[in-house]
C-alpha cells in the first residue's frame, strides 16, 4: 500500500515525499511473508469491485511499471463441504456474475473431477475462477518503489516511526529512529502495525494482528502444471503450486493476537496431516521451507481508507489477509484522496474508520 501510495502520488506529480520502512529491506513484512494469491472470488460487492480494478493493474504491471510480476493464472478452486457454505458459494457466484467475474458454479463430482489426486469424497459444490492466481509480492514491492523513485520519491529502510507529532489536532510531523521530518500529512500504511502507528497519533484503530503461517515441499512429479489455488473452505486448508512443489498453508482458529511470526511447528504438523488427508501424495514429500507473517484483521474482515479526526493523519489498511491483491488499486485510490479530495476509481467511502462506531460494518464471507 505505501509503495503504490508513493508511486501515484508522484505519477500525479507530488513531490516531497518519504517512504519509510522500519525493516532493512523493502517488502519484508506482511506482505513479503504472504502465499501472493489474488483473486476476484469474494462474497462482497466492493472487494469484488477493488479486485476488478485491481487485477488489472498487476497484469499490466510489467507495461506499465517495467517489472515482470510472474502473474501465473492458475484459478481458485474453493471446495465447500457443508451445506451452509455452499449455498454461500451459490450466493457468491451470482454475486460475481452480476459484476462482470465469470467465476463458474461447480457440483461436488465436477470439484473431484477437476482434482483427481485430491481426497474430496465430501465436496458438495465448488467456485473455480480462471483468472485467478499467484503474483510475486517482492517483484510488485520493488516494482513499485524503483519506479517511485525514478520520479523523485525517497524510499529510506531501518527508519522506524517512534512518535508523531501534533500540533492540535493537526499532523505535524513524524519522529523516527534516524530523526525528525516534518509533514502536515501521514499515510499510515503499516499493516499489521497499523494500530501501534494509530495510537502514537491518538487515533484507535481495531486492527487485530494475527499469526498465519505456510510451507513449501520439494518436488512432486505427481501434481500437474495446471494444479490451482485449492481451497478446502471449512478447514481454511489450501494448496498452490510452488515451483516444482507445493505450497501449503492453514488457519489457526486458536492462534492468539499478537505480533510472533516465529513458526509454530506443533501446529505446522496439524496442518500437513490435514494436508495429507486430502492429498495422499504428499507422504512422499519433505519440507523445503517454512514461515510465518501477519494478517491485520478488522472486525469485518474489510479494510480500512481515507481520514481520521487527526487532520493530515489518513489511512489505508485493515486488509484481513487480500491486501496484497489489492495493493495496487489502494494506492491509487489513497492518491485520488489525497490530490482530489474523493475515491474516483472505486468508491471505497463506506469503509472509512466512522463504520464501527457507527455500525456500518459489512462482513466479507471469503477470507481464509
Amino acid at each position: 500500500m505505501g509503495a503504490s501510495a508513493a508511486y501515484h502520488l508522484a505519477m500525479r506529480g507530488s513531490k516531497n515525499i518519504v517512504l519509510l520502512e522500519k525493516e532493512e529491506f523493502f517488502g519484508t513484512g506482511a506482505t513479503g511473508r504472504c502465499a501472493g494469491g489474488v483473486r476476484y472470488q469474494f462474497s462482497t460487492a466492493i472487494n469484488v469491485k477493488l479486485s476488478l480494478a485491481s487485477l488489472p493493474m498487476i497484469e499490466r504491471f510489467k507495461e506499465e511499471i517495467g517489472q515482470d510480476v510472474n502473474y501465473r493464472q492458475c484459478g481458485y478452486l474453493l471446495v465447500a463441504t457443508d451445506e451452509k457454505d455452499a449455498a454461500t458459494f451459490r450466493h457468491n457466484v451470482e454475486l460475481q456474475n452480476s459484476l462482470g467475474v465469470e467465476t463458474q458454479l461447480l457440483s461436488g463430482d465436477e470439484v473431484r473431477e477437476r482434482l483427481p489426486l485430491m481426497q474430496f469424497e465430501d465436496a458438495i459444490a465448488g467456485t473455480f475462477n480462471q483468472k485467478d492466481g499467484i503474483v510475486d509480492p517482492n517483484s510488485v514491492v520493488m516494482g513499485y518503489i524503483s519506479a517511485a523513485q525514478r520520479l523523485g520519491v525517497k524510499a529510506v529502510n531501518n527508519m522506524e516511526v517512534t512518535g508523531i507529532r501534533l500540533s492540535g489536532d493537526k499532523v505535524e510531523g513524524v519522529e523516527t529512529t534516524l530523526g525528525a521530518i516534518e509533514t502536515r500529512l501521514i499515510l499510515n500504511a503499516a499493516g499489521p502495525w497499523a494500530g501501534q502507528i494509530g495510537a502514537l497519533a491518538g487515533v484507535h484503530l481495531p486492527i487485530v494482528p494475527l499469526r498465519r503461517q505456510m510451507f513449501t515441499t520439494d518436488p512432486l512429479k505427481e501434481v500437474p502444471d495446471d494444479f490451482p489455488f485449492v481451497i478446502d473452505f471449512a478447514r481454511s486448508l489450501y494448496f498452490h503450486r510452488e515451483g516444482e512443489g507445493l505450497l501449503i498453508g492453514m488457519s489457526n482458529q486458536n492462534e492468539k493476537p499478537g505480533f510472533d511470526q516465529s513458526v509454530d511447528e506443533e501446529f505446522e504438523l496439524v496442518n500437513f496431516e490435514a494436508a495429507l488427508e486430502r492429498l495422499p501424495q504428499l507422504e512422499k514429500a519433505s519440507r523445503a521451507a517454512h514461515w510465518a507473517g501477519l494478517y491485520e484483521v478488522t472486525p469485518d474482515a474489510h479494510p480500512i481508507y481515507g481520514k481520521t479526526n487527526v487532520e493530515g493523519f489518513l489511512l489505508c489498511t485493515g486488509f484481513s489477509g487480500h491486501g496484497f491483491m489489492h495493493g495496487p488499486v489502494s494506492g491509487k485510490l489513497m492518491s485520488e484522496l489525497i490530490l482530489d479530495g474523493t475515491f474516483s476509481t472505486v468508491d471505497v467511502s463506506m469503509l472509512d474508520l466512522a463504520r464501527f462506531d457507527e455500525g456500518r460494518l459489512i462482513k466479507e464471507y471469503n477470507v481464509v
